[in-house]
């Protein structure tokens, strides 16, 4: 008993608190050696953190001191409850940007009100990341296609470049003014900027541009915002504040973040409720983006919902502790993982050594020149607009190229949090669009080919009459009923339909209805519905819906060789002995009737109808007379023209040289080119609905299987090229079966070309 009550009391006292500390994962990763790479990467993150805040306090219309704040607390949490090893979370350029366009209509930015409302829409973006993550709802962030977050930071690049033109030209423009309006001032002319200003912002943005280009691994902004710093402190000092205009940041708080309550309300979430959600969204597309793309370097296994639960605490935390949204930073993160970052500690580190710099330079902050933030706002605008993959989308896709174009323009002039929702609509539009119109192809044997490989049915391509293969690339669901029946039930009137389905994934109630009618309708009618290569997760979902015995067992096979085999024996055998086509090599076997007498060889036939016309065709002789009366006869009895090009494996038509066997890979190579080469030749001579094929080997072999197999009662050939005589002699079965030779005048018929398809069959030409 005793036993039994240590084995219960030992599984209630071990549960997996991982799945609560996510931490505890990584905790056996750390030791001495990784703390010392660790601490050296927070410190270095520490340091890039500072001017970033700033910056990006500044665009999100905060006061400078809430973008550091947002690098502390936010930081350590996200560390610490997310999943990745190696992203750091804080302030970020997109997020500050769509704060202030959320917010901005509500209240001055940088005032008491404005502040509040940042706040409250921290916490209240925490609390929908964190429900999404505890709902496992990770792999909604899929749906925000890479289309919509190249438009939406390309539009909010320029909305940075703008909301901070009046600092980079010292101009007078209203804070807050449009783009429009912005750009109308700007474009005017530059009598109204100050040179001063202007000095030192273009100061400010040439050395960032220097040491982005010469000392890459050098965190640009600390130099350039020291280089205009410096310029504007001497410019200052040289000819007076009054008369220069360059205005400075207000000295920072060298105090920790100051706890903080968010102002919330019922009134306060209908007022910010769609904000939220977009706010929601595009800090867990970036945070978990960046995440990925570190895993794919260090090879970790990421948990996506971890990190929306990762996310959703820190902002939540962050709430209470003055910080504005904060998601994970690409900037921020990379430098982590080259300063050689080995565990989430680095991120906690970058946290706690950023609250002790603060104390240390934030008095410094009153030395910084609000041109100096303007010139590196615009370098990290000037960074944010992937011209790369707006070139490609532009060039690849005009869908997507619409998606991106809406998402951006609506950014500039509507706002950003609308532009996330437009442009995620319009990435769901197209995906129901795409998947509601699954791709369907008709399939035939290709008569080229003796291995009875099939091909998609072109404009000149003989199907059968009663039964039409169909290959479906896409899942059936209710948006795709129409285009399936459409495409499928009723095109014509085939009263057998086998569906090629190695494409079809998946199958709702909706279309499993559909099937399962569409099979009874089908054997109404004397026919069938037929499925090759179902897969066993949709055969599992037809059994248990019991749609699988409507449609009928007998109904689904493995391959395309052994449906066509059954199928082919329920086929109405008196519209098969009257066709004139052989699609399936089962069709050779069908007795065709009795065909008319024959005349002699060489003769015009007087007045048959014939049901079937082969004409041998080789290039290096111009047929265009023979072709013309064959068609003329095809289309007077309604029959059927094959053209058959041979190539030989000996020298030919095509080589002056001595005869030799052709290399088997120049005859793989030149079949499907003379495959085009004759197709282009009947479409000319308006023949495009003729079959045409391509065989090689022995010419009289290859003719005589030809005509073994699709039995013609009319050759018509060229005199030169069949002295009498040369049809008998290959054909297999002789008798009833030999058809009749019309001999048509060639016109210009070269010399080589009198050894050709029939010069080693009996005789010279």
């Amino acid at each position: 008993m005793a036993t039994i009550r240590s084995a219960a009391a030992s599984r209630w006292v071990s549960p997996d608190w991982s799945q609560f500390l996510p931490f505890l994962r990584w905790r056996a990763r750390v030791d001495a050696r990784t703390l010392r790479h660790d601490l050296l990467a927070g410190l270095t993150g520490a340091v890039v953190v500072l001017p970033q805040g700033v910056a990006f306090a500044t665009i999100a219309g905060m006061p400078p001191e809430y973008g550091l704040y947002a690098g502390m607390v936010p930081a350590i949490v996200a560390a610490l409850f997310g999943s990745s090893w190696h992203l750091v979370s804080g302030p970020t350029t997109a997020a500050s940007v769509v704060l202030y366009s959320v917010l901005s209509p509500h209240a001055v930015p940088g005032s008491p009100e404005y502040v509040g409302l940042a706040l409250a829409l921290t916490f209240l973006v925490g609390a929908l990341q964190l429900a999404m993550g505890l709902a496992r709802l990770g792999s909604l962030i899929n749906f925000i296609s890479h289309s919509v977050v190249i438009g939406f930071t390309a539009g909010a690049a320029l909305l940075i470049a703008v909301s901070q033109a009046r600092h980079f030209f010292g101009m007078p423009i209203a804070q807050g003014a449009g783009v429009a309006a912005t750009l109308q001032a700007v474009g005017g002319g530059l009598d109204g900027a100050s040179p001063y200003v202007l000095a030192v912002s273009v100061t400010t943005l040439l050395t960032g541009l220097a040491v982005r280009r010469w000392l890459p691994r050098v965190p640009y902004m600390l130099p350039a915002l020291a280089a205009g710093s410096l310029l504007g402190a001497w410019l200052n000092a040289a000819r007076g504040q009054a008369v220069t205009g360059i205005s400075t940041v207000a000295a920072l708080p060298a105090t920790l973040p100051p706890l903080s309550l968010p102002p919330l309300s019922l009134e306060t979430a209908n007022l910010l409720g769609t904000g939220v959600l977009a706010v929601a969204l595009l800090a867990l597309t970036e945070a978990v983006s960046i995440a990925r793309a570190l895993a794919v370097r260090t090879g970790q296994s990421l948990d996506g919902n971890q990190e929306f639960i990762g996310q959703g605490l820190s902002n939540l935390a962050g709430s209470f502790f003055s910080a504005y949204v904060a998601t994970g930073s690409f900037n921020r993160s990379g430098v982590n993982l080259d300063a050689g970052a080995r565990t989430p500690l680095a991120a906690v580190f970058a946290g706690v050594l950023l609250m002790a710099v603060v104390i240390l330079v934030a008095p410094l902050a009153a030395w910084l020149p609000n041109a100096a933030m303007a010139g590196v706002l615009f370098l990290v605008a000037w960074s944010l607009i992937d011209f790369h993959h707006i070139r490609q989308i532009l060039r690849t896709s005009r869908a997507e190229s619409g998606i991106l174009i809406a998402t951006f323009l609506s950014a500039l002039f509507v706002n950003l949090e609308g532009a996330i929702v437009l442009g995620v609509t319009l990435s769901l539009v197209m995906y129901l669009r795409r998947t509601s119109r699954p791709r369907i192809v008709s399939r035939v044997p290709d008569p080229a080919t003796a291995q009875g490989k099939f091909m998609t049915v072109q404009a000149h391509t003989v199907e059968c009459p009663q039964l039409r293969l169909a290959r479906v690339d896409g899942s059936l669901y209710y948006g795709a009923i129409n285009h399936i029946e459409t495409g499928l039930a009723h095109a014509d009137a085939r009263k057998h339909l086998a569906i090629v389905a190695h494409g079809i994934n998946f199958v709702d109630i909706d279309a499993a209805e559909f099937l399962a009618n569409e099979a009874q309708r089908r054997r109404a009618l004397g026919g069938g519905l037929y499925f090759v290569g179902l897969k066993p997760q949709v055969r599992a979902f037809l059994a248990r819906g019991g749609y699988l015995e409507r449609i009928g067992e007998d109904a689904l096979f493995d391959s395309k060789t052994r449906a066509i085999e059954t199928i082919h024996a329920r086929l109405d055998r008196s519209v098969c002995s009257g066709c004139p086509h052989t699609v399936f090599r089962e069709c050779a076997d069908i007795p065709r009737g009795e065909l008319p007498p024959r005349d002699p060889p060489g003769k015009e036939p007087a007045g048959k109808r014939y049901r079937r016309i082969l004409v041998p065709y080789a290039p290096g002789w111009r047929g265009e007379a023979l072709l013309a009366r064959a068609a003329e006869l095809a289309g007077a009895g309604q029959a059927a023209l094959m053209v058959v090009q041979v190539l030989e494996e000996r020298r030919g038509f095509d080589s002056d040289g001595p005869a030799g066997t052709l290399p088997a890979e120049r005859l793989a190579r030149r079949q499907p080119q003379a495959r085009r080469e004759l197709e282009l030749l009947l479409a000319r001579s308006s023949l495009g609905w003729a079959q045409a094929r391509v065989l090689h080997g022995e010419a009289a072999a290859a003719l005589a299987e030809v005509m073994r197999t699709w039995r013609p009662d009319l050759v018509v050939t060229c005199p030169s090229l069949l002295p009498a005589g040369r049809i008998e002699a290959m054909s297999p079965e002789g008798g009833a079966t030999v058809p009749d030779v019309l001999s048509v005048g060639c016109m210009n018929i070269v010399a080589r070309a009198r050894r050709v398809l029939f010069s080693h069959v009996g005789g010279s030409a």
